[in-house]
């Protein structure tokens, strides 16, 4: 079959990576992709939220299934354009509905959700620049650090954690007053939980469920978690932590309750759910939901997975995920992100990448990269993940560290202590 898969970053690398080994690919276009997916699939220059020329383009081609694999389309209705087109609705969609989107798409949505389908979650409420002095009262009620969430989609920037009270509420007004534009227009803030985070995916098709290898990421742009908050710097699956009796917990009291809470919203649900955890005195509590898989998450998940990627997303397509029995690989993955000096703030594009033919022993997943004149540069903060499987995380650090120091940028900058607090 042809598959068009939709985004340009590491998933969506790691995602073409896998589907392009499966015996049921006829092609596998990808759109915009990067340097990476070029080497595994046809790139075509098509932005994630131009659904119109997606959907020309899906039925030039006899494209028989759309993944989606970042947010802001799913959130903007990319899956209902195609369900609801006439022309296109035999196409099978991987990416929830717009209703569904909104776990993502609104914090507040979520909030209300976990509360009404009782998954244990951070005490919050919800506010807007009308509702200030009432926030400022509600703030008073929290013990610091106060959490303070953009409700909107403002490109994983719109959390900020902060210890003063007096810095809390200059922020929060930053927020409430366009900081993050219409996304912090509404701003929850939360009860600051204190544990060790990490991600759980569950694929779904509507009425059954497979949880996906666990993953830790890495948010710090610096070692022993120094610096700004990124979109991650790198992660590891499996988590030694999140042990059977953990997951049994997750699975009981969050995983499940979203799915029936999903049916019962009579919101029909077909994709990934990402669920940001946090383990505190060993019981899971909800951060927050994704629609799509993590970054760089991915980058861990994925080639731990041994089963034929197109054939599970079949089974989803074809309302068949009970019947189906997932294989994964018990060794441990590592991932260390590549990134462009001066990020997460500003960075420059168009560096060459050097020494790519030298790598051994790890996978290299693209991310902000494009192919000039036939070399490889920089085209975003996060440049590329290197992914090591092995035995320990201390094996497969090992390579991806050593494999991260060959290859060569101007201002190339990775943390070295992926893994460490585990």
């Amino acid at each position: 079959m042809n598959i068009l898969l939709v985004g340009s970053g590491g998933r969506e690398h790691a995602l073409a990576w896998k589907l392009s080994q499966s015996k049921h690919l006829d092609t596998l276009y990808i759109a915009p992709g990067n340097a990476g997916t070029a080497k595994v699939g046809v790139n075509v220059d098509i932005k994630p939220n131009e659904f119109d020329v997606l959907g020309k383009f899906c039925l030039d081609n006899n494209v028989e299934m759309l993944i989606v694999g970042p947010e802001e389309p799913l959130v903007k209705g990319i899956t209902d354009f195609f369900n609801y087109s006439p022309k296109l609705t035999h196409i099978a969609v991987i990416g929830p509905c717009k209703k569904g989107a909104m776990l993502e798409g609104s914090k507040e949505f979520a909030k209300e959700f976990m509360v009404k389908y009782n998954i244990p979650t951070a005490r919050y409420q919800s506010f807007t620049s009308k509702t200030f002095p009432e926030a400022l009262q509600f703030l008073k009620t929290l013990s610091p650090p106060y959490v303070l969430k953009a409700d909107g989609l403002a490109a994983g920037k719109g959390v900020s954690i902060l210890t003063d009270f007096e810095e809390t509420s200059r922020e929060l007004k930053e927020m409430l007053s366009g900081k993050f534009g219409d996304a912090s227009s509404k701003v929850v803030i939360e009860e600051f939980l204190s544990g060790i985070e990490v991600s759980v995916f569950a694929l779904t098709d509507g009425n059954s469920y497979i949880i996906l290898p666990e993953a830790k990421d890495y948010k710090r742009v610096g070692d022993a978690d120094a610096g700004l908050n990124t979109g991650g710097m790198g992660a590891v699956s499996p988590v030694p932590f999140a042990n059977a009796e953990f997951m049994k917990k997750v699975e009981e009291r969050i995983v499940i309750p979203t799915i029936e809470g999903l049916k019962k919203e009579e919101i029909p649900y077909i994709g990934f759910v990402f669920f940001g955890l946090i383990k505190v005195k060993n019981e899971p509590y909800v951060i927050e939901y994704n629609v799509r898989l993590g970054d760089p998450e991915t980058e861990v998940v994925i080639p731990r997975i041994q089963s034929d990627l197109v054939e599970l997303f079949q089974a989803v397509a074809n309302k068949k995920l009970q019947d189906y029995k997932l294989i994964i690989d018990s060794r441990t993955a590592t991932a260390v992100m590549l990134v462009s000096g001066g990020y997460p703030g500003e960075y420059q594009n168009g560096k060459e990448i050097k020494n790519l033919d030298m790598i051994k022993d790890s996978i290299i997943f693209h991310a902000g990269t494009r192919e000039i004149n036939n070399s490889v540069v920089t085209n975003g903060g996060r440049v590329m993940a290197i992914t090591s499987l092995g035995t320990s995380m201390k094996e497969t650090l090992g390579k991806s560290n050593q494999n991260a120091n060959l290859i060569d940028f101007e201002g190339k900058h990775f943390r070295h202590d992926i893994g460490f607090d585990l």
